[in-house]
This record gives C-alpha cells, structure tokens and sequence, in this order.
C-alpha cells in the first residue's frame, strides 16, 4: 500500500505541474508522429519552457498587484474575506489528502475515456485547476453526505464529477473559443468558463467586434498609449498611486512600507509595482507564443493514437495575446463588478452577522480579476467590441464575488471558516454541491 501511494503521489506531483504534463503529451505526439529524435528533443523542450516562461510571467503579474489589494483593503477599509483557492485546498488536503490525490488521478483518467468516446474531443490540461476542482468536490462530499462513510465511494463520485468539469466546461467554451483565436486548434481549460462564455453571448447582444479595443485610437500627445503594455503599465501605475495615497491617509507611512515590503518611497514602490505588472505581462504573452508554436502540431500526434480529434485545453493566458488591451478592460471593469458586489453583501449583512442573504462579504481579489476577468475581457471584446470588454468583465468580478460569498456559506458550514474558491465555474459547482448535499441532511 505504501509503495502504490508513493507512485500515486509522483504522478500527482507530475500531473499538477502543467509544464511537464503538456510536455510529455508533446513528447508522446511527436513519437506518435515518427519525428527525427532532435525535433522530439526540442519541441518538448520549448512547450515546457513556454509554459515555465508563462507561469513565470503569472508569478510576476501576482507579486506586482498582490500589494494593491493589501492597499484597498486599508485605504478604503474595506472588510471580509479574501478568495483564495490555495487556502481551502491547503485545509482540505490536512483531511482528505489521500482521497483528493486519487480523484486528481481517476479524474484525468476519466477526461481522457470521456474525450474518446462522447462528442466533447477535450483534454484538460491545466493540473492545478484539475487539483483545485478535486480538493473541493472531494471536501464537500467528504464533509457532507460521505461524512464517516465509503472512501471508494467518495472517490469515484468525485472523479466522475471532475472528469465530468474537465470536458464539459471546455466544451461551453468552444464556440466563442473560435471567435477569440479564429480557429478550434485549442479551448479554454480554466475553470472561469461560465464568465467568459457569458460574456461572449452577451457581448455579441451589446455591441460590434469591429469596436474592437485594440483599435482604440489616442490622441497624438498619448500616442504611446497605442502600445498595449505601456498602456497596462501606465494604468497601473495610477491605480497605484490612487491606493497608495488612500492607504498613506488612512494608516500612515509605516504600514505602507509594510505592505510593500521594503523601505523605498511609496511612489517608486507605485511606479515600479506598475511596471512590472505590465512586464509580466509580457512574458506571458513570450511563454504563450513558444506553448502555441509547438503544443498545436505536436498534439495531433497524441489525438491520432489516443483520443482522435482530441482538442487540447488550455490555461486562460492563451487568449491574451488576441486582445491585450481588452485584458486590461476586462480586469478595470472586474473590480468595478466586485466593488459593487461587495457592497451588496454589505447592505445586506445584518448587524454583528457574518452571513448575510447573499453569504459573506467577499473582499476584492486582484488575482481573480486580472486572470478571470481580463479573459472574459477578451471573449466580450472578441464579440462584442469594447462593449463587451466592459460588460463582459464587469459581469465577471460581480458575479464571482456573489457566487463566492454564497459558497462562503457551504465551505465554513462544512467546517472550513474564512476561506473560499473564487473562480466563477467553482462558485457554479460549489454552491450546487452545497445544495445537493444539503438535501441529505
């Protein structure tokens, strides 16, 4: 048994690591395909170095606004809690570690046999968003209705759930997938799916893509703004500057030093904090071109022999370089939804309650934004021109911070307080888990 859990938890360390599972899937196409041993050497090379060039640039993106939340909070004083998927998946693994590696495995199984013999040709292959849906259909189920029961049981209902998440939301998306890219070489595999596909429809109802954001013109005398990471840059760094400054009259100089971690002028830290933002940005879209120049050619090797027709899944920075401006349109317009969102949670708090009508008081997360609201930016703009951007992505931080306030209530129920999924298609499931499972009661 311990031998079998040793080998289970390798293959949950390689699978959760997108880099070396995408590419030994280009490695298996490019054998399949009989390519000369130094183009099976280098394209697997590049598509893990594209993807570690990608992750890098999220990092980056992550460090650079992760103060800017820390800054709201205290400038604004704005109070609740912060979605974080880590957070629930850390105190959930301490007591169903083993059951959520099994269904992190089963489920890619199951993706694979479902992609084979159903219509939905998808392989899902972002590994941590496949580890974040295991730890929350497994923790709810094993808190609930499987509370003391079957293990067995608790796994495979799991995985038959998540291996069911891993080919139906791609295929939601696959539509609009075409809109964004002009073509089905890839879909989305990141499980903010129900907002981008949202904001897909409802882009093409509210405006034209030929107001496309990346045809924005400027006036001559910001005619640097044309370029799209000068204009993140630019952006980000007034923001900072805005919530800088609020934060400075509210707490003072010492706690801002502490929220950016280092004893510079809080304008230096805003200027290079906005920079870098747009810098890492840049080596996402880097590490996207060197993935899609050799993941797309090299997967049709692995669909011919194992899935045929399989489409390959992809994490949600695959979009940016379709609509960079409407990145940053999605993610402004995200945070505009979510304030508003909270404030609704808020109003509607009793008094001396944490749990409200619309469950708790979600705070902000500019992680979230960004990535699942700069995407819906890109779907909304892809239909709707820069409409569909604004409303694609407002739509997006409203209806996460909402939906994760109400699975807020599920999750502390089930014994995992001040924590929470935010991406939108957890919210989805989350909140319909907790009332299936509340049936049982």
């Amino acid at each position: 048994m311990d031998a079998l859990k040793t080998i289970l938890d390798i293959l949950v360390q390689v699978m959760s690591k997108p880099a070396i599972l995408v590419g030994l899937i280009a490695m298996v196409g490019l054998i399949f395909q009989k390519k000369p041993l130094e183009i099976i050497i280098s394209g697997t090379v590049k598509t893990i170095m594209g993807f570690l060039i990608l992750s890098g640039g999220a990092n980056i993106v992550i460090l650079a606004i992760t103060p800017l939340g820390s800054l709201m909070q205290q400038g604004f004083g704005l109070q609740g809690v912060l979605p974080v998927n880590e957070v629930f998946t850390a105190e959930a693994q301490k007591m169903y570690g083993t059951a959520i590696s099994f269904v992190f495995f089963f489920a890619f199984m199951i993706n694979l046999l479902l992609a084979r013999l159903t219509a939905m040709k998808y392989v899902f292959l972002t590994g941590h968003h496949t580890l974040f849906a295991a730890t929350l259909v497994t923790g709810i189920l094993g808190l609930t209705v499987f509370k003391g029961g079957s293990q067995v049981m608790l796994i495979a209902i799991s995985s038959v759930i998540v291996g069911g998440m891993m080919v139906f939301f791609p295929w939601l998306s696959a539509p609009f997938m075409e809109k964004v890219i002009g073509s089905r070489d890839f879909v989305m595999g990141h499980f903010g799916t129900t907002n981008y596909v949202l904001a897909g429809w409802l882009g093409s109802k509210v405006g034209d893509p030929k107001d496309s954001t990346e045809n924005i013109r400027f006036p001559r005398w910001i005619g640097f703004m044309r370029e799209p990471l000068i204009a993140m840059g630019s952006v980000m760094t007034i923001i900072y500057f805005i919530a800088s400054i609020a934060a400075l009259n509210k707490v003072g100089m010492d706690d801002v030093v502490m929220i950016y971690g280092n004893s510079d002028e809080w304008w230096l830290n805003s200027l290079i904090e906005g920079l870098t933002f747009a810098g890492g940005i840049g080596v996402i879209l880097l590490g996207v071109r060197m993935i899609l120049a050799d993941i797309v050619p090299a997967f049709r090797g692995f669909a011919e022999k194992i899935v045929p027709e399989a489409i390959p899944a992809l994490d949600c920075p695959v979009v940016f370089p379709y609509g960079q401006n409407a990145v940053l349109v999605g993610y402004l317009s995200s945070i505009a939804g979510g304030v508003l969102a909270m404030s609704l949670q808020v109003i509607t708090l009793p008094a001396g309650e944490s749990m409200g009508v619309l469950g708790g008081v979600i705070l902000p997360s500019m992680i979230i934004h960004f990535f699942c609201g700069g995407t819906s930016g890109v779907f909304g703009n892809a239909t709707g021109g820069w409409k569909g951007a604004v409303l694609g992505g407002f739509l997006c931080g409203l209806i996460f911070t909402l939906l994760a306030g109400t699975s807020l209530r599920a999750v502390t129920a089930i014994g995992i307080p001040d924590s929470c999924f935010g991406d939108p298609d957890f919210g989805v499931v989350g909140s319909l888990l907790a009332y299936v499972t509340g049936l049982f009661k």
